[in-house]
């Protein structure tokens, strides 16, 4: 059986970059890409970034219910096929799924052993430096995004693991860890030196094992009101 793991993070958080650094280094994971109802921005192109789909057509599937997750977010919908899950599952390959919360707590419901993973920034200061010097956006986008951020970051003890993308390399190590360490574990074979090793610096990055570290990152978030008292 393939295991399903689910990647989620604020814009801004480095998601992307991780996600596209494990992939250079675990073999047999297949990526799911999103269906989306937004037109494609700048050099986007369809079946790479998203599949591009009318609203029609992606109210059409939810019909035949056709999605993994799906939601409507900022007047367009977005949604992981079901295909992506049997296709992976053909090819003896494990399936990433790169989803927001409100997505992961659907597929959670669909697939209880999904193993999900939160990826924090550092702060919000150097999220903010990071959404800024990407000049994607505009100002008032940018403040939508962080605060969509603080919303999304009060979620983080409903994953599996937390990892905190502070320095690049080290984050992608991590998160290479945590996908190598849920493999081994459930091959039900007795695990060899460097297999524990691999467990070992999973465990460190599971809820329980972050929450202290979680908090500074929480803080910065909160109204200045909040973190005042």
């Amino acid at each position: 059986m393939s295991i399903v793991y689910i990647i989620s993070a604020p814009s801004g958080s480095g998601k992307s970059t991780l996600v596209n650094e494990l992939f250079k280094m675990v073999r047999h994971l297949d990526f799911s890409i999103s269906y989306t109802t937004r037109p494609p921005r700048g050099r986007e192109q369809n079946g790479k970034e998203y599949f591009f789909v009318s609203r029609k057509e992606f109210e059409a599937m939810i019909a035949a219910d056709e999605f993994l997750e799906h939601a409507e977010v900022f007047g367009n919908y977005y949604g992981t096929a079901r295909r992506f899950q049997r296709e992976a599952e053909a090819r003896r390959n494990d399936l990433l799924l790169d989803i927001d919360v409100q997505g992961a707590s659907q597929v959670k419901r669909k697939i209880p052993d999904a193993v999900s993973i939160f990826i924090l920034p550092p702060n919000r200061k150097e999220l903010e430096e990071r959404l800024r010097a990407r000049a994607l956006d505009s100002e008032a986008v940018i403040r939508r995004r962080l605060d969509t951020a603080r919303r999304e970051i009060e979620n983080y003890s409903k994953y599996d693991y937390i990892l905190v993308n502070n320095l690049l390399e080290q984050s992608a190590d991590q998160l290479k860890d945590i996908v190598l360490a849920e493999r081994v574990q459930r091959s039900r074979a007795e695990l060899s030196e460097e297999e524990k090793r691999l467990v070992k610096i999973a465990q460190a990055c599971q809820l329980e094992q972050a929450r202290e570290r979680v908090q500074p990152i929480l803080a910065s978030f909160a109204p200045a009101g909040v973190k005042d008292a």
